[in-house]
């Protein structure tokens, strides 16, 4: 469903060399100093989320730069608002890779069964002999050093820590991944190219995330930036976040200031017992951002969120009521980055629906392309594509059986694999669309794909090799979708709509990603061995990767049988999925929508759902009482707690660089 008044792209506008290498410059900058300020001085999470800090924080203070720079000089800008947004999501797109979307966990996740390994688990003796040759480091010392730092290390200048890296324990791994994370990537692209010219024109999606940067570039272009930055509901808009960050940032780094809360601990007003238990540890967190977001996302979406939230939770407390105490036990050995209880079992069979939902809505476009890549009916025209459907198929066909093939020689079962990757893709596919249509900068996943399968086919389709490899590559890549790539991807697709020279683009977007995926690496490895692992605070890191080494020990010693409960959950779950796409699907006055569904189990949603609530709220009683001239004049301030907020969150950012302690705005 679009939304009223949303912005749209303007009139095509040239691309130029000058902007695609100041977008490359600032993507590496930001990878570089990102895991310095995430991991070390644990601040504001610069590229964190699916609206990254760093990258909007840039590109307010360079439109506003242009603009002013523009006005003095009186002739033709240096970046016009086209290229400004391009630039924005370049930044975007390689800003997860430096921290939670790739090396947050990574160097963890592949020196894992050399460092923890003991006596007592005997790790290495088990996956020793299932650790693929050049994917993981063989040297103990190189892995010591990692975690305890190089003697004299903090004392070490950076370029100093570079030159005493062992790179030749580390460069056979990193090349080995570092090629399999660019073809997952690759086939990602292709996918997005496909869907596209679907999400984009024939379903028209609204994308709330990309209101704020494209209602700016909209302002720059039309020469009313100021104008739009002085309005006096914007104002109002951005004055709320900046008063209580600045007060509360503040009273971290001084405690006698006071302290505005903008968490509430609700749970105390719910009984730990009865039909109100699931809301025994209710949270209350307040983000004026996320309100703004929520405020811009469909009154429909925004409604099933919150709603489904507290339907969410009484379940827990009606399954007590009715007797049906269901121990934690019984969900037997999972992998999922949030799933604690075999009622979240659920989103297994929603997941899988939902897929099949977005491929019959897509039916006859994907009819289309298939008649396209076979040469049986001419290329279209590319509007939000960034190449033609026909290499695009071929290219995610191609993609596909090479990482399906690459997963088969490292010890998966041919078949196995093939399901692997397209259970691995089917959950990113899913994703996105609920992050994009639903406007959730901050999105975590309940169960993983490799919940999925194992719910289905049972533990026993894999081998003791090929659980390994997959639970490590899931790890790495497709588990914690905070800071994933595919739906930046998307968010690309509408950025660049009908801009010219798309070859530039997807050449500029390429390389980006190598670059990022480079520097990251190298940022994230000299930073740990400066340090050691040890003292930068990655407890949660260490924590969820050897919680997955002692899944797959498990898994691979004493594979459990899939509980009757879990299988009943997933099939409860695809019911009641199948019956919110019909109602959704064939009836105008539906008032729930399936990714609210999707989403009432994730621990993203215990962050945000009171945050949508009071945007729907909002939302509703605007349009009600005011109708669309309100909403015009209204959304601005809405727009304002965004731009506010993450304005507050790059200053504070900036602050913690130069301190011992960082006051953090966003969620990380």
């Amino acid at each position: 469903m679009p939304m009223e008044n949303q912005p749209q792209p303007t009139k095509q506008a040239l691309l130029r060399p000058r902007a695609v290498f100041l977008g490359l410059l600032l993507a590496i900058l930001i990878c570089a100093l990102t895991p310095f300020n995430n991991t070390f001085r644990q601040a504001t999470p610069l590229g964190g989320g699916h609206f990254p800090l760093a990258p909007f924080f840039i590109f307010f203070w360079l439109t506003l730069a242009m603009a002013v720079i523009g006005r003095l000089l009186k002739h033709g800008v240096w970046l016009n608002g086209k290229e400004l947004l391009f630039i924005w999501i370049l930044m975007v797109l390689v800003s997860g890779i430096a921290y939670t979307g790739l090396v947050r966990t990574f160097f963890i996740n592949i020196t894992a069964p050399f460092h923890f390994s003991t006596p007592e688990n005997r790790w290495i003796d088990i996956l020793g002999p299932l650790l693929p040759e050049g994917w993981f480091p063989r040297s103990p010392e190189a892995v010591a050093s990692l975690y305890d730092g190089l003697p004299g290390g903090r004392r070490m200048g950076w370029i100093a820590v570079l030159k005493a890296i062992p790179w030749t324990v580390w460069l056979p791994p990193l090349v080995s991944w570092g090629l399999f994370v660019l073809l997952c990537y690759g086939v990602m692209i292709c996918l997005v190219n496909l869907l596209s010219q679907q999400w984009l024109r024939n379903e028209r999606m609204n994308f709330p995330l990309l209101h704020v940067p494209l209602l700016m570039e909209e302002a720059y272009s039309s020469d009313s930036l100021g104008a739009f930055l002085l309005n006096r509901y914007l104002l109002v808009g951005m004055l709320i976040p900046v008063t209580l960050h600045l007060i509360n940032g503040l009273n971290f780094y001084i405690p006698a200031v006071p302290q505005i809360p903008t968490l509430i601990l609700a749970g105390n007003y719910f009984p730990k017992y009865g039909l109100f238990s699931g809301f025994y540890k209710l949270k209350i967190y307040i983000y004026p951002a996320f309100i703004g977001f929520a405020f811009l996302t469909t009154r429909q979406i925004s409604f099933s969120f919150w709603i489904f939230f507290i339907l969410g939770n009484l379940l827990f407390g009606l399954l007590a009521v009715m007797g049906y105490n269901i121990p934690a036990a019984a969900l037997g050995i999972t992998f999922g980055p949030t799933l604690t209880r075999p009622e979240e079992m659920q989103m297994v069979g929603a997941y899988g629906v939902f897929f099949i939902f977005l491929i019959w809505l897509a039916r006859y476009h994907l009819w289309d392309v298939s008649r396209q890549a076979f040469g049986r009916a001419p290329l279209e025209p590319a509007h939000a594509a960034w190449f033609s459907n026909r290499l695009a198929a071929w290219g995610l066909i191609g993609g596909t059986l090479v990482l399906v093939i690459w997963l088969n020689l490292l010890g998966i079962r041919l078949w196995v694999s093939g399901l692997v990757i397209g259970s691995f893709l089917m959950i990113s596919l899913v994703a996105s669309r609920i992050i994009t249509q639903g406007g959730l900068a901050y999105f975590t996943l309940t169960a993983a794909p490799l919940d999925g399968l194992t719910t289905l086919f049972g533990p026993g389709i894999f081998s003791a090799a090929g659980m390994f490899i997959a639970a490590v590559v899931q790890k790495a890549l497709f588990l914690d979708l905070r800071e994933s790539l595919m739906p930046s991807l998307v968010h690309a697709s509408r950025i660049t709509e009908e801009t010219k020279h798309r070859r530039l683009m997807i050449t500029a977007i390429t390389a980006a990603l190598v670059i990022g995926v480079i520097v990251s690496f190298t940022a994230m490895l000299a930073l740990c061995y400066r340090y050691g692992i040890r003292e930068l605070g990655l407890d949660w890191a260490s924590g969820t990767t050897l919680h997955t080494y002692e899944n797959i020990i498990t898994m691979i010693e004493t594979p459990p049988e899939t509980s009757h409960w879990v299988r009943i959950f997933a099939i409860i779950g695809a019911a009641v999925m199948l019956l919110l796409v019909v109602g959704y699907h064939r009836f105008y006055w539906w008032p729930l929508h399936p990714i609210g569904y999707l989403m009432c189990y994730s621990s993203a949603m215990r962050i945000l759902w009171f945050n949508f609530f009071i945007g729907w709220l909002c939302n509703a009683l605007c349009m009600r009482y005011g109708g669309v001239e309100l909403f015009k004049k209204i959304r601005l301030l809405f727009i304002g707690l965004i731009i506010g907020d993450f304005l507050m969150g790059g200053t504070w950012a900036l602050v913690g660089l130069f301190t011992d302690a960082s006051y953090q705005v966003l969620p990380s």
